[in-house]
């Protein structure tokens, strides 16, 4: 089950004027990483670095939380746990991050996942006057009255109240405060999650990466060079 997607760019070759990357579906696995890499020409010695043009998926408003440096193992632990969830738990994760909340960093989102018994949701409630309405069902209210009670601002006090948040999908609120942080950064992930290394290359790639590094840092040295001579006359 492919939780996100993102197009993985070649830093180097980005540098040189070039585009070179491709899409990696999370959740992944190791030999898929590698096998990416070594597409796009990410080898670990003439070129090491990657960054994230973009990112796609069908969990709403995760995205926008998401940076280009984000760390692979790190996506793809989120990714595991988010694809464990039930599709009630994920409208609730969704809400929860439109409200803004524990979405500073991959760390934060992959806390949350874990923390989500801290929200109660309502998929069913819209706006206010919806929200007004479920809880008056609790209020003592008269028959011949319940058609001239404001709804409306009796459901923008409770969520006044409580700090409610009226996202896309429903109503969410944090009922509890005993958020606890169990994920305190990549010393945590857990092996079968971790991910991310270098293509395997044969001798023979790696004595080409090689020679292509010294020659390409020779020809670099020589034309330092060759500017500096052309300063000085």
């Amino acid at each position: 089950m492919t939780v996100f997607e993102a197009y993985i760019t070649n830093v180097g070759k980005y540098a040189e004027g070039q585009l070179v990357g491709e899409t990696l579906k999370f959740p992944t696995t190791a030999e898929e990483v590698q096998s990416l890499l070594k597409r796009i020409g990410v080898d670990g010695i003439r070129y090491e670095e990657i960054f994230i043009t973009s990112f796609d998926g069908d969990v709403l408003g995760l995205h926008e939380h998401l940076g280009e440096y984000e760390s692979i193992d790190e996506l793809n632990y989120l990714a595991a746990l988010l694809s464990e969830m039930d599709q009630s738990d994920i409208e609730k994760f969704e809400a929860v991050i439109d409200a803004g909340e524990y979405t500073g960093s991959v760390k934060d989102l992959i806390n949350l996942t874990q923390n989500l018994d801290c929200f109660e949701f309502y998929p069913d409630i819209e706006n206010e006057e919806d929200l007004g309405r479920y809880w008056a069902e609790d209020l003592p209210i008269p028959e011949e009255l319940k058609d001239y009670f404001d709804y409306k601002a009796y459901g923008r006090d409770i969520s006044i109240n409580e700090g409610g948040h009226m996202a896309p999908g429903g109503y969410v609120v944090q009922t509890s405060g005993d958020f606890r942080e169990y994920y305190h950064g990549p010393q945590d992930i857990p092996a079968e999650h971790k991910v991310f290394s270098y293509p395997q290359l044969s001798i023979r790639e790696q004595m080409a990466a090689y020679k292509e590094v010294i020659d390409g840092s020779s020809k670099a040295g020589f034309r330092r060079l060759t500017e500096k001579g052309r300063e000085e006359r």
